[in-house]
């Protein structure tokens, strides 16, 4: 089984000043292998503004970090990729707003088709879900694990779990081959600290994959 890691995204909503903190505590509370940083009805200054307060912090500790929806703004603000989801940029154009050397993920919900599209045409990792209910970023598209088993059988290309995940509920999804565990709200509310959430996170991922 190939190691699963921990994929922060931001709440969607945040003052880039005082998440900055929340964010390096996040950090540096154990392994995390990117952050996306997801703000809703916001305008580019804003984005802008956010990517800047906030991109160091995880670049200057080898954490990628990766702007969701706007593949313009991540190549114009230095970010390491971008996410794009179905109704946002296609792939294509996405690429070639970043270039080749940039991470370009794609929201695939259930689809193997559409995981299957996307990986052909060169995304650096498909997202499914969301697996368990969220009020985060609510879906109708509920996967069961073996999917994300049939497509780490099946590709190379790494696939992103989300939706609802917490330190209690993800076991099932690592054993299935997950690569990576994407997680917002487990995180950035746990109750003592985002610092606390990614340590409990790690232990729970160090205990499924064994």
């Amino acid at each position: 089984m190939a190691d699963c890691r921990l994929y922060l995204c931001t709440p969607p909503a945040l003052d880039p000043a005082e998440f900055a903190d929340q964010l390096a505590q996040a950090l540096d509370g154990g392994d995390v292998a990117c952050v996306q940083l997801r703000l809703k009805d916001v305008d580019d200054d804003t984005v802008r503004r956010a990517v800047d307060a906030l991109r160091p912090i995880s670049q200057s500790r080898g954490v990628a970090f990766i702007l969701n929806d706007r593949p313009d703004l991540a190549a114009e603000t230095g970010c390491d990729g971008v996410h794009v989801g179905q109704s946002d940029w296609p792939y294509a154009k996405a690429r070639k707003a970043v270039g080749a050397d940039a991470i370009v993920g794609v929201t695939c919900h259930d689809s193997r088709h559409l995981a299957m599209e996307a990986a052909e045409a060169g995304a650096d990792y498909v997202a499914f879900g969301a697996f368990y209910p969220t009020t985060t970023k609510p879906s109708h598209y509920r996967p069961e694990p073996d999917l994300l088993q049939w497509w780490s059988e099946m590709m190379e290309v790494p696939c992103v779990a989300i939706g609802g995940i917490t330190p209690e509920n993800c076991t099932p999804l690592v054993k299935a081959g997950a690569d990576f565990i994407c997680v917002v709200t487990a995180v950035w509310n746990h109750p003592e600290g985002p610092g606390a959430g990614v340590k409990a996170f790690n232990s729970a991922i160090g205990a499924a994959a064994g």
